[in-house]
C-alpha cells in the first residue's frame, strides 16, 4: 500500500506527512517526498507548483473495494487509471485520445462504463458527438457501445445494473436526419460483449427517456417544437403501455416538477422541488405528478441532490452546499464514520467520496479551501486509514491563503454572497484586488480549493468571487433575478462587489482587475467595454464575445437546450450585450487567452474579438493555446496561462 497506516483518531496529527503516488509510462514511480518548509523570506511557490495537474480526480471504488478507477496526471495530461489496490504497480492507463472523458462508473467488479464525446465535422458543420464504452477492469478489452447507425447523441446512460450483471440501459439516436430514427431508442447493453437489444423503441418528439432504479423504462418527455407543447409519458409497471399523464402548451410553458429518481414501486419517486422557494427533496407520486412530504432540506440553500445505496432500494444520503459542500448521511455506518472524521480533524473537511458495496472500504478526501489535501483509504472494521495520494505533490497538504464567505448588498438592495481569499500573512487593508466572476452562469462559487485563486493570492492579491444574481444554490427567487440580465444587472453586481471591498478597506479601488473564464471571460470582456474607471485591466480565458454566434454554435450554452424562449429570457437583446459589437468602447488593457481545441466555447469567439480590438486600436494581448481545451486538462496550458497572467498583472495592476 502507499503511505502509512494510521488510526482515525491520529489522522489530524499525521495529516501533513502524506506521500503521493506518481504514474509515468503506466508505472507508478516512487512516492514524492513532502515538500520541506523553506526560510520565511523564501517567497511563494513558483507558478509551476500551482499549475500542476491534480494527481488524482474523482476516485471510484469497484463494488468489491479491490480496485479504484480515477483520472490521474501522467506526463502533464490526465488519463483514466484502473488501479488494483493489492498491487498498484499493475495499474492500467486509458488514453481517450481526442475524446473528452466526461464520466466513468463501475458496472460490476470486472467492467467499467465510460461516457465520452468530441466535436466532429458533420455535413459541413461541427457537432458534439457522444459515445459510451465498456472497459474491462484489467484494461485489456474495450467495447464501443453503439450500433452501426448511432447518431449524434449515443451515450445517455439511464441505468446501470446493481446485481453484478454487466448490463446498462443507454438511450441513443440512430440517425442525424429528422426521421423516425432521429428520436432516441433505449437499448439494453451487455457491457462485456458490446451486444444489445432494444427495450424501448423511439417515439416521435421524445428526446428524453427515464428508467427506474430496477431498470425499467418508465417515463419519456416529448416536445413538439412547432406547437410548443410538452407531454409526459408514463408506464405504471414493466410491460405496461405508455400513457400521457401531463401536458403543457404555449410560449415558455414547462411540465413542472419531474422526478430525480424513479423507484421500483409503482408510482413512487423522489423529486427535487422548490415549493418553499428553495430546492428540497420530496416524495413524488408519478400517478398524480405531485410532490408529497418533504424528505430533506437545507434552510436558506438549495439541496444538490440525493443518492441511493448500492442496492438501489433506499436513500443513502443528500448533498447540499451552504458556504461549502456537505453530505447528510442516512446510512448509519457512514454517518458514524463522518462523525468520527469530523472529530478527528476539526480544522479540515473530511469527505467520504466513494465506498464498496458492503461499506468495508471507503475513500475519504481530507482537505480544505486553503489546502489541496489528500485521499485516504479507510476500513471501518479496524478503524485504520492508509494514505493513498496527495492532490498536489509539490504544494503538499500545507495551508495557504485563507478563504471565507462574505456578504454584500447590490445597488438595488439585493443581498448576495462572495468568496474572499486573502494573501497569507498580509493585513487585509488596501490590497490590490482581483475580481473573479464564475462561469456558467448558472453555477456558484463556494469555499473550496482553487489553484487559480490560490496562485493569485500567493502573489499578494485579494481575490473576490461574487455569487451575482442568477447564480444557483440560493433559491429560485435569487436565480430568477438573473433572467434577462446577462451583461446588465449581473454586471452591476460585480461592480458593487468591488465597491464593497473598497468600502471595507480591504481593496485599493485604484488597483482592481477583473479575471474570468467562460461566462467569467464574457464578464471580463463586458467590463472592459462597459465599466470604464472601475478596472485597471481585464483577463478573459475562453470567454464569449458574440452571444448571437454562440447560440448558433450551441443552443444549450445558457442551459436552454431546445427551448429558445428560455434563452431569450436570459438575454433578450443578444447584440446589445455582446462585447464584439462595441470594440471601440474598450477602455482597459485586456489579456485574452483561448484554447484552439475548446469544444465548449469555440476559439473564434476570441479570434474575432481580437480582430475588432485591433481595428479599434485597443490595448490587448492575445495568446492562443494550440492544444488547449476549455477545462485546462493539460499542465503546459495551465502553466502558460499563469505565467502570462502574472506578467500581465505585473504590468497593469502590480501587487
Amino acid at each position: 500500500m502507499f503511505g502509512r497506516m494510521v488510526s482515525i483518531a491520529a489522522a489530524a496529527a499525521l495529516f501533513p506527512a502524506i506521500t503521493a503516488v506518481s504514474a509515468q509510462d503506466a508505472k507508478p514511480a516512487a512516492p514524492a517526498p513532502e515538500a520541506k518548509s523553506g526560510p520565511a523570506n523564501a517567497g511563494p511557490p513558483p507558478a509551476a507548483a500551482f499549475a500542476q495537474l491534480p494527481f488524482i480526480e474523482a476516485p471510484s471504488l469497484s463494488p468489491d473495494g479491490t480496485r479504484i478507477a480515477a483520472r490521474i496526471a501522467v506526463q502533464g495530461k490526465m488519463r483514466l487509471a484502473i488501479i488494483p489496490l493489492a498491487d498498484t504497480s499493475k495499474l492500467k492507463l486509458l488514453d481517450p485520445g481526442d475524446f473528452e472523458l466526461t464520466s466513468w462508473k463501475w458496472v460490476n467488479n470486472d467492467w467499467l462504463l465510460l461516457r465520452a464525446g468530441e466535436m466532429q465535422p458533420v455535413q459541413g458543420d461541427s457537432w458534439y458527438v457522444s459515445r459510451a464504452f465498456g472497459v474491462r477492469a484489467d484494461g485489456a478489452k474495450i467495447n464501443v457501445l453503439a450500433t452501426p447507425t448511432t447518431g449524434q447523441n449515443g451515450a445517455d446512460i439511464l441505468w446501470i445494473a446493481r446485481d453484478g450483471s454487466p448490463h446498462a440501459l443507454i438511450a441513443m439516436q440512430n440517425s442525424i436526419y429528422m426521421d423516425e430514427n432521429f428520436w432516441p431508442q433505449v437499448r439494453d447493453f451487455d457491457v462485456s460483449t458490446g451486444k444489445s437489444k432494444i427495450v424501448q423503441s423511439s417515439m416521435t418528439n421524445v428526446m428524453n427517456w427515464y428508467a427506474d432504479t430496477a431498470g425499467t423504462v418508465r417515463m419519456g418527455i416529448a416536445y413538439d417544437d412547432d406547437r410548443r407543447s410538452y407531454r409526459t409519458l408514463y408506464r405504471t409497471q414493466a410491460g405496461g403501455s405508455l400513457k400521457t399523464i401531463a401536458r403543457a402548451t404555449g410560449k415558455g410553458s414547462t411540465l413542472g416538477t419531474l422526478p430525480a429518481l424513479i423507484l421500483p414501486q409503482s408510482g413512487k419517486a423522489i423529486a427535487i422541488d422548490d415549493a418553499d422557494g428553495f430546492d428540497a427533496v420530496y416524495d413524488f407520486d408519478l400517478d398524480t405528478m405531485r410532490i408529497g412530504s418533504k424528505v430533506f432540506d437545507a434552510p436558506g440553500y438549495d439541496v444538490d441532490g440525493p443518492f441511493l445505496d448500492p442496492t438501489g432500494t433506499k436513500m443513502m444520503g443528500f448533498q447540499y452546499t451552504d458556504t461549502r459542500t456537505h453530505t447528510k448521511w442516512l446510512d448509519p455506518t457512514l454517518a458514524q464514520v463522518q462523525a468520527d472524521l469530523d472529530k478527528a480533524v476539526p480544522n479540515l473537511w473530511p469527505d467520504i467520496v466513494s465506498w464498496s458495496n458492503d461499506l468495508s472500504v471507503l475513500i475519504v478526501h481530507i482537505g480544505a479551501a486553503d489546502s489541496a489535501g489528500a485521499y485516504y483509504l479507510y476500513r471501518p472494521a479496524d478503524g485504520r486509514m492508509s494514505v493513498f495520494a496527495t492532490i498536489n505533490a509539490t504544494l503538499g497538504t500545507k495551508t495557504y491563503a485563507p478563504v471565507k464567505t462574505v456578504r454584500y448588498t447590490a445597488r438595488d438592495g439585493t443581498e448576495m454572497s462572495a468568496v474572499l481569499t486573502l494573501p497569507k500573512g498580509r493585513e487585509a487593508k488596501n490590497l490590490p484586488l482581483i475580481l473573479m466572476p464564475h462561469g456558467g452562469p448558472a453555477v456558484r462559487d463556494d469555499e473550496a480549493w482553487d489553484w487559480w485563486v490560490q496562485f493569485l493570492a500567493s502573489r499578494g492579491y485579494a481575490v473576490l468571487q461574487p455569487n451575482y444574481r442568477g447564480s444557483t444554490g440560493f433559491g429560485t427567487k435569487f436565480n430568477k433575478l438573473g433572467e434577462g440580465q446577462w451583461g446588465l444587472k449581473m454586471q452591476d453586481d460585480l461592480v458593487d462587489a468591488v465597491g464593497w471591498a473598497a468600502k471595507q478597506g480591504i481593496a485599493d479601488p485604484k488597483r482592481v482587475c477583473i479575471v474570468g473564464a467562460s461566462y467569467g471571460g464574457y464578464a471580463a470582456f463586458r467590463a472592459a467595454q462597459r465599466d470604464k474607471g472601475v478596472y485597471r485591466c481585464a483577463v478573459s480565458f475562453a470567454g464569449v464575445s458574440d452571444m448571437t454566434a454562440m447560440l448558433r454554435y450551441d443552443g444549450s450554452f445558457l442551459n436552454g437546450g431546445r427551448d429558445k424562449d428560455y434563452l431569450r429570457r436570459q438575454a433578450p437583446d443578444l447584440k446589445g450585450v455582446s462585447p464584439i459589437n462595441f470594440a471601440a468602447d474598450f477602455s482597459t488593457p485586456i489579456l485574452i487567452m483561448h484554447g484552439k481545441a475548446d469544444q465548449v466555447v469555440p476559439v473564434k469567439q476570441s479570434r474575432e474579438m481580437v480582430e475588432r480590438l485591433k481595428a479599434a486600436g485597443a490595448t490587448y494581448r492575445y495568446v492562443e493555446q494550440p492544444l488547449g481545451d476549455h477545462h485546462f486538462t493539460r499542465q503546459a496550458d495551465r502553466l502558460q496561462f499563469l505565467e502570462e497572467l502574472e506578467t500581465f498583472l505585473a504590468k497593469y495592476n502590480p501587487s
